[in-house]
This record gives structure tokens, C-alpha cells and sequence, in this order.
């Protein structure tokens, strides 16, 4: 199989973010995964299953202090190498502002460290 190439233009920053993860498809079949990406609009996760190019799903996800469920959608998935994982982009659909509230609070506290890191010593007003 041939993978199309084109010009991934992303509207959001991504921050590397590893948390546990649960998909949940409509069925109710819940499918282990791995978060390893995060944007305020979506996130990338492996899992051991294939999940097709628009699938609607539910996603848990859970850092080790907060839970976030928001639906999605997939919107890309691919096989990791050939080693039976599953690399799969998830668009998250319409959440409650308690769960937007999660994901704003890890994405701050990701910038926060990533800002720290990368030195910049820049400070208001300079």
C-alpha cells in the first residue's frame, strides 16, 4: 500500500504528553491506548488495534491526577513500523467546559515546562 504525501498544516501547538488512555467506541468495545501528543484540538495515541479513518469514539484519558473524557473523531491512523501498533490522530468533537478546563490546565502546565526548558528568561514588559 502506497501512503499518499502531503503538507501537514497544523493550526495548534503540540506538546508531547504521555498519559493512559481509553477509547471507547460506539458499540461500547473499549480499546487500550497510550496518549503521546496533545493539542487543544486533538491528540495522537497508539493503541493495538486499528481504528478506521473516521470513526467517532470517546476518549479517557488520564495523567495520574486528572480524568478528561471528550468524544472525537479519528482523522488519521497508520501502522507504527509494522510492529502491531497503531499510530491514530483524534480530533476531539464538542466538550463540556469541565473537561476543556482540563485539557487547557495540562496544555499551560506543558507550555510552562517546555518555556522553562528551552531557557527563555523573557519577562513582561521587556
Amino acid at each position: 500500500m502506497v501512503e499518499a504525501s502531503f503538507t501537514v498544516k497544523r493550526t495548534s501547538r503540540r506538546f508531547s504528553f504521555f498519559a493512559r488512555a481509553e477509547i471507547i467506541l460506539d458499540d461500547r468495545t473499549s480499546v487500550p491506548a497510550q496518549l503521546s501528543e496533545l493539542s487543544s484540538r486533538g491528540c495522537y495515541i497508539q493503541a493495538l488495534e486499528p481504528i478506521p479513518i473516521g470513526t467517532g469514539l470517546f476518549l479517557r484519558v488520564c495523567d495520574g491526577r486528572s480524568t478528561c473524557e471528550v468524544p472525537g473523531e479519528v482523522i488519521y491512523m497508520h501502522s507504527a513500523n509494522g510492529v502491531g501498533v497503531f499510530g491514530i490522530g483524534v480530533r476531539f468533537g464538542e466538550m463540556a467546559v469541565e473537561q476543556r478546563s482540563i485539557i487547557e490546565k495540562w496544555l499551560h502546565e506543558l507550555a510552562s515546562k517546555n518555556k522553562f526548558r528551552a531557557g527563555d528568561d523573557s519577562r513582561a514588559g521587556d
